[in-house]
């Protein structure tokens, strides 16, 4: 085997390693994770953290902690740590040899040379100062690759169609888009716009300042003032933004952030995915200027692109989806995990370089849009005979598991029970889709037309898909969970179809499966010595239907579902004081599910299952 060549994308807020084996591209797990918050810091006794440590460390000392170091590369200037200064590339190489380290010991081989990404636009100095990140951390930097490159190699690999390809890549902190021409494994960027200070952090810092702002004229206090309470809002802001990308509201708690004549205040702030993207449109819109201005330089219009893929975490916001295919009539595609498709891209340009075969890149999604029946009441005013209408929750080639809610309303006064009845198809004509189930929430508050219903789905990779509906206002919920909601057959034809292959088998290898089992022996010879499947192991396969986390994924996605199934059962039998934190533990253990979190899944799954215990042992 050559020596491998690693793929490295240094990011503002995470950060990822990622090499090819036997063909296919895989992201390392880092304590469990495939994603290394990019964050540096001092403990108490002056040891080094990095990563998750470093960032949970910000919420308690951030005078002790470094983030978006990526925001300050190639400048002239220095950062405190620990009472000294260091240079951007110093903190940034921090960063690189725990990925290189990490690599090294899932590989159980050193790890030398490396692909690392940047973006497009950035500068001389700025590639320049993470070529000797590198080489601070111990890497030979055999290339400097584009992050757009990057991304559109691993959507591109395999294909010979020549295709203009936009990359629209909003990161923690920064953005840039290029278009990129594909042609026979050849990826070239014809233009490239973009802003180094525009990204998810400024979208966390409105959603912060929203919160501070309301607290402020309650109590009179700006928690903006006091580091420590910043920093907490700041964790509790992020995870609510990224609730906000599937689910219609996401609320901010802290609890004892503040005090005022000696009684502790606390931040209980519930915001809508509406008002979210209202107040990131100027942002947004300052993106849709650089798309317009790279359209321009390449010379080509809208309807020209071929394909639009989307980059970084902040890409998971449905309001850039929808500008991007309004503005230029091609869906957007995040079937790779927006968060790793760069690292992916990258490590298949290090396999290339290498000389390895490399294949394409897999991905599990799901084939067909779900969703729910609804009444459209323009066509009810209109007397049309299609009252009724299709509205998408998971949307066709979502990447699996996927959890997605949305808000809907009632439709008259005192309203006491709404039908959920759910559908597969792309036709907004509901008739022509196919119902997969359908449920009665019934005792609805007797309150005026308009009141909220949520509606969520959760599907997992065994196609299996729970809904569920919950009146906002009071919290009544029911839901089902619907086998093989992915079948691409009716009932009858799948029966068909499987007595169609039962006798096909039988014809083909007579009463039962041909199973040699001389061969067994042979098949375990050929298996790797056990120290290498055990180094295996700590490969994180990321690319679906690939490698062990799908399957670590599916499991994991089914016990969290059923827990929760319990805790909901049991809220009722909540005391009062305590329902606030069994409701957090249910909405972590959600977090996790929807972000495909696995080892934090595992441990908010352990932490609701002992307060599920306690309460059934009162």
């Amino acid at each position: 085997m050559n020596e491998p060549i690693v793929g490295i994308d240094l990011g503002t807020t995470n950060s990822e390693i990622a090499v090819v084996r036997d063909g296919q591209p895989q992201v390392f797990s880092i304590n469990g994770e495939p994603i290394l918050p990019s964050v540096v810091g001092l403990s108490p006794d002056g040891k080094l953290l990095v990563g998750q440590a470093a960032r949970n460390q910000y919420v308690l000392a951030p005078e002790r902690t470094i983030k978006s170091i990526k925001r300050k590369m190639g400048q002239d200037v220095t950062v405190d740590l620990g009472g000294r200064e260091y240079r951007p590339q110093e903190i940034s190489a921090m960063i690189l040899r725990t990925l290189r380290d990490r690599a090294a010991q899932a590989l159980a081989r050193p790890v030398r040379k490396a692909v690392i990404t940047v973006p497009a636009y950035f500068n001389d100095a700025q590639r320049q100062a993470t070529r000797e990140a590198g080489e601070l951390a111990g890497l030979e930097v055999v290339r400097i690759l584009n992050e757009p490159t990057a991304a559109a190699l691993a959507y591109d690999l395999g294909r010979s169609k020549r295709r203009h390809v936009l990359v629209y890549d909003l990161g923690g902190g920064t953005f840039d888009v290029s278009i990129v021409l594909c042609e026979r494994g050849v990826v070239e960027v014809l233009a490239s716009h973009g802003d180094t200070r525009l990204g998810g952090d400024d979208f966390d810092e409105l959603l912060l300042n929203a919160v501070c702002d309301r607290f402020a004229e309650r109590h009179g206090i700006d928690l903006r003032a006091d580091r420590v309470a910043r920093a907490r809002l700041l964790r509790s802001v992020e995870a609510a933004k990224r609730r906000l990308s599937d689910h219609p509201f996401a609320t901010v708690e802290e609890e004892f952030i503040a005090e005022k004549n000696g009684q502790p205040l606390h931040v209980t702030e519930e915001f809508s995915r509406d008002e979210f993207e209202a107040m990131i449109q100027p942002w947004i819109d300052r993106t849709m200027v650089c798309v317009q201005k790279a359209l321009v330089d390449a010379e080509i219009v809208g309807r020209m692109i071929d394909e639009v893929v989307l980059v970084g975490g902040a890409t998971r916001t449905p309001r850039i989806g929808q500008l991007l295919t309004e503005r230029l009539g091609r869906p957007a595609h995040r079937e790779i995990n927006p968060d790793l498709i760069v690292a992916l891209g990258a490590a298949l340009q290090g396999a290339i370089i290498a000389g390895e075969e490399v294949g394409a890149v897999l991905v599990d999604v799901t084939p067909h849009s779900l969703g729910v029946k609804v009444r459209d009441q323009m066509s009810m005013l209109e007397g049309l005979d299609t009252p009724f209408r299709f509205v998408p929750i998971i949307e066709r080639n979502t990447p699996l598991p996927a959890s997605r809610s949305e808000v809907f309303l009632t439709i008259v006064d005192r309203q006491k029970v709404v039908e959920v009845d759910v559908y597969q198809g792309e036709d907004e004509d509901v008739r022509r889709n196919h119902r997969v189930g359908r449920f009665l929430v019934e005792g609805l508050a007797p309150v005026p037309a308009g009141n909220p219903i949520v509606v969520q789905l959760d599907l997992n990779l065994d196609g299996m898909l729970r809904v569920s509906a919950r009146e906002k206002a009071t919290g009544l919920q029911k839901q089902i969970t619907i086998q093989n909601a992915l079948a691409t057959f009716e009932n009858t034809e799948l029966e068909a179809a499987r007595e169609r292959l039962d006798d096909l088998w039988e014809s083909s290898f007579g009463d039962g499966y041909a199973f040699d089992e001389s061969n067994e022996a042979a098949e375990q010879e050929a298996l790797p010595p056990a120290h290498e499947r055990s180094t295996a192991a700590g490969l994180a396969a990321t690319i679906s239907g690939g490698g062990s986390d799908d399957h670590i994924g599916a499991r994991e996605t089914v016990q969290a579902h059923a827990l929760l199934e319990k805790a909901e059962r049991a809220l009722e039998r909540v005391l009062a004081d305590d329902r606030a934190d069994f409701e957090r533990m249910m909405a972590r253990v959600r977090t996790a599910l929807a972000d495909r979190q696995w080892t934090v899944l595992s441990a908010a799954s352990n932490e609701l299952a002992d307060a599920l215990f306690y309460l059934e042992d009162r």
